[in-house]
Formats: C-alpha cells, sequence, structure tokens
C-alpha cells in the first residue's frame, strides 16, 4: 500500500506531494480572490460570461429546484440559479475557499439576492451533503484545481437527484492549430504580467495557465464521467475549444 505522502500529483507543471496540493491551491485563491472578477472580465474579454450564461440555459433548471454551484467561488452562476428558481428553490453555492466565498457572498448580497441561496464552505470530493439532494449540480473553472478529479466527480454523483443532471464547464483543448497556437502565447506570454499588473500576483495566474493545460482533454473528461456513473454524457465545444460544456445525467 502506498505512503499518502509519498504519492504525488501536478500543481500546475511542477509535481507536489498529493497531500499538499488543496493547501497550494488555497494560497493561489486566497490572493486572487479580490480581483477575481475584474481578472476574468479582462482576461476572457468578458467572453466567460456568456460561457456562463449558455450553461445556465442548458441547465434545464426551473422554479422550486435545488442546485448546488461547486467551486462556485464569486457567484456569477448562483445569481442567475437564485433568480430563475424563485422562492420556493433552494441554491448552495460551495466552495473549498473561504477567501472565495466571503467575496461571493459580500457580492450577492449586493445584489439583493439573500432569501433562497446558502453558503458552505466544501471540498468537492467529499461534500457534505445527504444522497440524491440536488436537481442541477455546476462547477464551472473549478475541476482543474481539484486533487482527485475522478472522487469528486463520483461524490457530486451521490448527492445528484435521479434525473438530475450536472454540467461541468472548464478550459479546455482549442481544436484549430492556429487557435492552440495563439492561445499558447497568450496564456504563457500575456496572462501572468495581466496578472501582475492587475491582480499584483504573476505567479498565481502562471499556475493557472498550466493547470488549464494539465486538465483532461474533452473526451477524456467524459470517459471519466462515465467512470463516475453518469449516462448521455455530451460536451459542446465553446470558443473553438478553449472551453467546453461537459454535461451528464443520473437516473
Amino acid at each position: 500500500m502506498k505512503d499518502p505522502k509519498s504519492e504525488t500529483i501536478d500543481f500546475g507543471y511542477k509535481q507536489v506531494a498529493k497531500n499538499d496540493k488543496q493547501g497550494l491551491v488555497a494560497n493561489v485563491f486566497n490572493s486572487v480572490a479580490k480581483k477575481y472578477d475584474i481578472m476574468n472580465d479582462v482576461m476572457s474579454l468578458g467572453i466567460h460570461r456568456l460561457w456562463k450564461r449558455y450553461t445556465i440555459d442548458c441547465s434545464g433548471v426551473r422554479k422550486g429546484m435545488k442546485v448546488l454551484d461547486i467551486a462556485g467561488g464569486t457567484g456569477d452562476l448562483t445569481a442567475q440559479f437564485s433568480r430563475r428558481v424563485g422562492p420556493t428553490g433552494e441554491v448552495v453555492l460551495a466552495d473549498i475557499n473561504q477567501a472565495m466565498l466571503d467575496v461571493g457572498r459580500d457580492k450577492l448580497r449586493n445584489m439583493g439576492l439573500v432569501d433562497n441561496i446558502d453558503y458552505v464552505q466544501a471540498n468537492a470530493e467529499e461534500l457534505p451533503f445527504a444522497d440524491d439532494s440536488f436537481d442541477i449540480i455546476t462547477i464551472a473553472f473549478g475541476l482543474r484545481n481539484v486533487t482527485d478529479k475522478q472522487k469528486a466527480l463520483e461524490s457530486m454523483f451521490r448527492v445528484l437527484k435521479p434525473g438530475g443532471r450536472l454540467l461541468v464547464l472548464e478550459f479546455s483543448k482549442p481544436v484549430p492549430p492556429m487557435l492552440s497556437q495563439m492561445y499558447d502565447f497568450y496564456s504563457f506570454n500575456v496572462l501572468p504580467k495581466m496578472g501582475q499588473v492587475i491582480a499584483g500576483d504573476a505567479e498565481s495566474y502562471q499556475y493557472l495557465a498550466e493547470s488549464i493545460r494539465m486538465h483532461p482533454d474533452q473526451d477524456t473528461l467524459k470517459d471519466m464521467m462515465e467512470q463516475a456513473g453518469y449516462e448521455q454524457v455530451t460536451y459542446t465545444n465553446l470558443t473553438g475549444g478553449i472551453v467546453a460544456l461537459h454535461r451528464g445525467f443520473k437516473f
């Protein structure tokens, strides 16, 4: 049996002790939390809002539903879900990072969204919810930071209701070769400099660029979801595959 302390895993392009990754990722998001929304707009030229809107539109959300937004961070998806499930529904904004959760709570309260949102600090690998609890689960730009992605997908499957769906919105692998080359140049030459200027932190955005490259490609993630038990798993490439939305159901 392997000693957990001797197991390693990727942290960007580095290999670190598996037990250390969670803390290292936490340091990244503690650093960027207050500038997270601004950087998202600048980095994506605002296109992240369209990706998230598409995710909401594909969710099938209706009034009265119970939604879990994992790695929900500053609450972009939670805000939209809150409006759509209405007063009879519930949205749980979950994030492993308390700094991100605090920013999200303040933002949503300032928007007047208070009545149907709960906030939970939670690890996606060990979700603290009962079996068959949620109609919809989303995780947007968070799965690549999870230490054990397969375990997280299985944990989400457990708390999803039969008939419910999981939506994973994540950076993926650009399809056109020219786009891939341009994206690489942008990610490793421009993005860290923007992080330094806007957030005062080039190193964290260097990690975020590296973490995108280490994330499973579209078909590999599809296979992982199927292995976790999801059925009718499909994905849609957005912006040439820079981002992909994966969908799967629990029956």
